[in-house]
Parts: structure tokens; C-alpha cells; sequence
């Protein structure tokens, strides 16, 4: 294993200087698909602020696009549930070579996005390493695991979460806590044009449209894809033969899914379905109603104003333990967030194609459309003005100048 540590080194960075004074050099650890958007994000409005700034991090390529320099020999970490013997040896490694990175050198910031698993370990190791330590997007303990609150108010010099009620649950207990309003709301339209939508994507102008929203990781498209489909089967089968203008169905794809893998689950189940790659909001927009992975999908879902039904399915041994450790009456994110249950919750052995078929057909009518775009626009209010990325790295660049003002007064 040491062999493996000191096998392929990060490259050493050097300061220039700006003006006179050190370029402001910024970690940026992020982990899964999503957090590797929100990085990029980031690190745009950063590099508005200050074009010199130099952002180095671990993420994917949408970071890289951004401007960030992805350190080498290492990628980012995916792993959800209970993990696998060769996932924990990648994470022990990828911890350990990120560890003594953080410890060789000096950063203005080190900033951890989400991935609380490797995340607050790393706050440990840089907060020990007298690197100062922001926390974008809170881990979800107010969900379980709550005793990370320690480790959070101990390791973590500010913390910046993106949902309405983190900024009263952090703050309570006794953490340096802005809210900056979600990410999401930078994306998100006030209004879409379906019918033009139906035009791009090729889609008839009549009937009925179902989403598929399967997830971003390739666990989740393995348990949830094939349910799905056989549930669309049922939906277009039925609708079949009660007459009337024909149902569709469209997929997102999300991009840290290898494509081929899509289409193969697609052509087993051998239906008609329009898939779209990369653009979530607009293939909801479009939806009728839609299925959806548990996650943000669900937030944005209820955003756009569509009415859905949640589902999720994991291993066996996964679902026992967070059975028991999970605190919250539902998994669903925009069911929190809303404070009730706005979309039912199929979950684990729940979860089949003829009950996901029902509550699909629950959904197809008028009144359910009108409650889910009462819902959005309830939503919408609470969830901050667009701008998150912007305020978040304002917050990372205030702290900044205030520990340099504070040196250059400590020297004079």
C-alpha cells in the first residue's frame, strides 16, 4: 500500500506573485457528479472576481472547463452505500495522497463540496494543517449521522449551505453558518416553452409525456433504470389500449453515465423513448409527470412544476443500516424541503413496476398539474434568489482578505 501512496506525486504549484502580493491558491475537493457542477460553478464566479486567482482541486471535467487544475494521478471518488472492498482501498488512497498534498502545502482556502464521507476527514486534516476551511454545501446530518455536528464545528472555519432551514439547524449549534440560496436557482427558468420543446426533441404535439429520471451514478441506473422501463411499458401499453393520442416517454441522461449503458437497458426493454442528455429542466418541463431517483432531481422536479413520484433501491445490507439511523420521515429532498410529503416515496421492495405504474396514472390529471405548480411557486420563494455560486464565492473571498488585512496589521 505505502507503494502505492508515493507512487505518482501531485505537482508542486508555485505562487506567483500579483501586484506585488500572493495570488490567492484555492483547493477545491469535490466528489460526485453533482459536486463536480457545483465546483465549476464556483469556480467561475471566483476567477469573475479575481482572474489571477489559481484554483486547483479534485473533481471532473467540468471543474477542469472552469478553470480549475485537477491534481494528477488521482480521481474523484463516486461511492454510495456500504462500500465495496476495492472502493475502500481506492478511498484509503485517494485520502492519503490528498492528505499529504493538504499538509505540503499552503492554501488561502481549502474548499470541501459535500462528499462528507472523505470531505470531513480532509476538514480534519487541513484545519490540523493551518489551512483555513470552507464547507460548501452542508453535509445532510440533520438527516442521520448527527454526531458529525462536532467534527463540523471543530474542523470547519465557515460553512455555507444552500437550504432554507441548514442556516437555523448549523447556527443552534454553534457553527459559523451563511446561508447562499441553492445552486439550482441559477439554472432554473422562470417559464418553459413546452410546445417548442415537443418541436426539438421531436416529440408529438399530443398526448401525454412521462420522465424517466433514473439518476447520475451507474448503481443507481442498474436498480432503478430497469423498474422504470417496465413501468413505461405498462404506461404506454395501457394508454395503448384505451385509444386517444399515443403517450412518450423521455429519459436524462446524465453525462457521468456511460451512454452505451443507457441504450442497452433501453433496447432490452424494447420501447419507443426519447432520450436527452445534460439538460434536466427542460426534459421536465416537458413531463407530464415523472419517475425520479431520490436526490436533487427531486428538488428540481418540484421546481419546475411537475408532479412526481420518488424511488429509490439499495443494496440489501445498505438499506438495513440506514433504516436504522435515518431520522427524517421521508428520503426525498424536495419532500423535506417542502416540510410534507408534495410526491409518494417508493422505496426498496416497494419499488415495482406495477406500483410505480399506479402512482404514474395518479398523477396524469389537471389537479395533479395545478398542485405542482402551486408547489414550485411556494418553492421558488423560499429557496433564495439566484446568485448562490456568486454569494458563496464572495463568502470564500471576504474571509480571504479579511485574514490578509488582519496579518499586515499583526506586522505592522
Amino acid at each position: 500500500m505505502r507503494a502505492v501512496l508515493e507512487a505518482a506525486p501531485f505537482p508542486m504549484s508555485s505562487c506567483r506573485d500579483f501586484n506585488g502580493l500572493p495570488m490567492p491558491r484555492i483547493l477545491i475537493l469535490s466528489g460526485e457528479a453533482s459536486g463536480d457542477q457545483h465546483g465549476a460553478s464556483l469556480a467561475e464566479a471566483l476567477k469573475s472576481r479575481d482572474p489571477d486567482i489559481e484554483l486547483e482541486g479534485l473533481g471532473g471535467a467540468r471543474m477542469e472547463a472552469a478553470g480549475v487544475r485537477l491534481l494528477s494521478g488521482i480521481d474523484k471518488l463516486d461511492i454510495i452505500g456500504v462500500p465495496t472492498l476495492p472502493e475502500l482501498r481506492r478511498a484509503y488512497v485517494v485520502f492519503h495522497k490528498l492528505a499529504r498534498y493538504i499538509r505540503e502545502n499552503t492554501f488561502d482556502a481549502v474548499v470541501l463540496i459535500d462528499n462528507p464521507g472523505l470531505n470531513l476527514r480532509l476538514a480534519r486534516v487541513a484545519k490540523r494543517a493551518g489551512q483555513r476551511v470552507i464547507y460548501y454545501i452542508a453535509p445532510q446530518i440533520w438527516a442521520w449521522n448527527e454526531g458529525r455536528i462536532k467534527k463540523i464545528r471543530r474542523y470547519v472555519d465557515r460553512l455555507l449551505v444552500i437550504l432554507p432551514f441548514e442556516r437555523a439547524y448549523f447556527g443552534k449549534a454553534g457553527v459559523d453558518c451563511r446561508f447562499v440560496g441553492h445552486p439550482i436557482m441559477d439554472e432554473l427558468q422562470q417559464d418553459y416553452d413546452v410546445a417548442a420543446l415537443r418541436r426539438e426533441f421531436g416529440l408529438s404535439e399530443a398526448g401525454s409525456i412521462v420522465g424517466l429520471l433514473p439518476g447520475s451514478r451507474k448503481s443507481e441506473i442498474l436498480r432503478l433504470l430497469p423498474v422504470m422501463l417496465d413501468a413505461a411499458k405498462l404506461l404506454l401499453a395501457e394508454n395503448s389500449s384505451k385509444g386517444g393520442a399515443a403517450r412518450q416517454c423521455v429519459l436524462v441522461h446524465a453525462a457521468s453515465v456511460p451512454r452505451d449503458m443507457i441504450d442497452g437497458f433501453i433496447a432490452a426493454a424494447g420501447i419507443a423513448i426519447t432520450v436527452i442528455p445534460e439538460r434536466p429542466y427542460e426534459a421536465i418541463a416537458l413531463c407530464d409527470a415523472v419517475m425520479v431517483a431520490s436526490g436533487t432531481a427531486t428538488l428540481q422536479t418540484a421546481l419546475v412544476g411537475r408532479p412526481m413520484t420518488i424511488v429509490y433501491r439499495t443494496g440489501a445490507l445498505t438499506y438495513q443500516i440506514y433504516k436504522r439511523l435515518i431520522k427524517v420521515p421521508w428520503i426525498g429532498l424536495a419532500n423535506l424541503v417542502a416540510g410534507r410529503q408534495i410526491a409518494a416515496e417508493l422505496i426498496q421492495d416497494n419499488l415495482t413496476p406495477d406500483r410505480l405504474t399506479v402512482e404514474i396514472e395518479l398523477l396524469l390529471t389537471p389537479e395533479r398539474a395545478q398542485q405542482a405548480r402551486d408547489v414550485s411557486a411556494e418553492l421558488r420563494k423560499s429557496m433564495g434568489a439566484p446568485g448562490a455560486s456568486g454569494r458563496a464565492a464572495d463568502e470564500i473571498m471576504n474571509m480571504i482578505r479579511e485574514a490578509s488585512n488582519n496579518s499586515r496589521t499583526l506586522i505592522a
